[in-house]
């Protein structure tokens, strides 16, 4: 065999192999309805048991390094998937195989937004049922996240805080404060399990993923000063809730919400709304910020606008699973951080608690009947394990027949 010949045939199984992670991660991105704690038991499912790609040992650290890390879990894993299976051109397949066909859905949710208003009587539903999602989210995070005495007091003090001082910079204050307290007081004395090899990259290309995320996270905002530009203000504040968000999921709500609601760019119905429909898509919940993107009043707004706001949130993401895959093995062995990490969860849980009343049921909440179906729906959702997809169709008719 000729040496262009092995080049062609590497070439070309480098090829398959990245379409191998686009066409399984679109087929996730179509189906994958139930939120990111689902998204874990497809992606178990498809690759360590069905495909074989990563066994059980390797996934559970891959799973615990992305809950680790700021930003949007089960789409994280994914990437970090696509790497390990077809380098940096596989971790894009599997990003644009899982995000786009919900990202599209969205901008589509913002159009229809756009046309009928947020106060139509099933958009008055799907309000409803955000409340109820967001009530499921806190409580199976806080039993899971908050599990005794000092976890359960942390996520106390950081609602409360967050509800007298209520703004973006508290958020990014009560989460430093979390990780600190969980440093000095939740060690648990235990040696950390020794983690296992995942993907080896050239540590530069790590170090400049970390020097690009923090610099970004200072740069934006001084650029966002000195040029008045309303697309660069979209990309800080979209950029910083994925740089921030710990948890994942329903957590980026409160900072996304701090970052287009108070300048007006979205009201509070329109985003309680498209909330709402979030939660009917397969798919990552941080495509919310493509409906975002789309429903703004300022331009760029759209579809330009949607998909501004999909790459601004996304971008952490990036950053942060590269830069920290070949760290991981020394980071995970550090009872400290994993100690800081679990004050940092507590904290989540409280911040959480916080959104799900204001803005999620002062704008949801108005009538007894409103309480009888936000009751409802969350009981379909805790208690009889309805899909959240179904949830919203019913509570989108019971607010259209009642409405109508």
């Amino acid at each position: 065999m000729t040496c262009c010949e092995r080049d062609g045939t590497a070439s070309h199984s480098a090829a398959g192999a990245i379409i191998e992670v686009l066409a399984v991660f679109t087929r996730l991105g179509l189906t994958s309805f139930g939120g990111p704690i689902a998204h874990l038991g497809y992606f178990r499912e498809e690759f360590v048991v069905r495909r074989r790609w990563l066994d059980d040992r390797t996934y559970a650290d891959l799973v615990a390094l992305c809950q680790f890390l700021p930003g949007p879990a089960s789409s994280q894993i994914g990437i970090a998937i696509g790497v390990m299976r077809a380098g940096l051109p596989g971790g894009l397949a599997a990003w644009l195989g899982f995000t786009l066909p919900s990202a599209l859905l969205m901008i589509a949710a913002a159009y229809g937004v756009a046309s009928l208003g947020a106060d139509t009587a099933a958009l008055h539903g799907l309000k409803v049922v955000a409340a109820a999602v967001v009530a499921q989210a806190a409580w199976g995070m806080a039993r899971a996240l908050c599990p005794d005495r000092k976890r359960a007091t942390i996520a106390i003090l950081a609602a409360v805080a967050l509800l007298v001082w209520s703004n973006a910079l508290a958020q990014i204050v009560i989460i430093v404060a979390g990780g600190m307290i969980g440093w000095r007081v939740l060690r648990s004395g235990a040696p950390a399990a020794a983690p296992a090899r995942l993907a080896s990259f050239d540590r530069r290309l790590a170090v400049g993923c970390w020097i690009a995320f923090f610099g970004l996270l200072i740069a934006l905002p001084l650029a966002r000063t000195a040029f008045p530009f309303h697309a660069l203000a979209l990309f800080d504040s979209f950029y910083r809730a994925g740089a921030l968000v710990f948890g994942g999921g329903h957590v980026v709500l409160p900072l996304l919400h701090a970052g287009v609601t108070p300048p007006g760019w979205v009201s509070d119905a329109q985003f309680v709304a498209g909330y709402g429909m979030a939660q009917a898509v397969p798919g990552p919940l941080f495509t919310f910020a493509a409906y975002l993107g789309a429903v703004q009043t300022p331009t760029p707004n759209g579809w330009v606008g949607g998909m501004l706001g999909l790459l601004a949130i996304f971008l952490p993401a990036w950053f942060l699973v590269i830069g920290a895959l070949p760290f991981w093995n020394w980071l995970r062995s550090r009872e400290e951080a994993q100690a800081a990490l679990r004050g940092i969860n507590a904290a989540v849980v409280g911040i959480l608690l916080a959104t799900l009343y204001t803005p999620v049921m002062t704008s949801a909440i108005m009538t007894p009947l409103d309480v009888a179906l936000a009751l409802g729906c969350f009981g379909m959702l805790v208690v009889w394990k309805w899909p959240p997809w179904l949830v919203v169709v019913v509570a989108a008719g019971v607010g259209w027949r009642v409405g109508g």
